[in-house]
């Protein structure tokens, strides 16, 4: 799987033929962030904007952004290897 990674966020890489475009989303987390661009630069500048806007948005509502991969299934890890593995 083709992702990116920004900020501690990862964002999926997806293709629609239809639409001649790229697109993607962040993954692990609430609420659905989505993003879209024509080359894979485009996409990776566009998912960037992405999660600043989420990050701004939750620091002037006063509220905790959401975390990806907080670390915890039925077995502890840290973010990263949690992050790691969902991936």
């Amino acid at each position: 799987m083709k992702v990116l990674k920004y900020k501690g966020y990862v964002g999926s890489v997806e293709v629609s033929t239809e639409d001649n475009c790229l697109f993607g989303q962040v993954l692990f987390i609430e609420p659905l962030i989505n993003y879209e661009g024509q080359t894979v630069a485009d996409l990776s500048e566009v998912f960037n904007e992405a999660v600043d806007d989420y990050l701004l948005d939750c620091e002037e509502q006063g509220i905790e952004p959401a975390k990806p991969c907080k670390g915890s299934f039925n077995a502890r890890t840290g973010p990263e290897l949690h992050q790691a593995a969902a991936i």
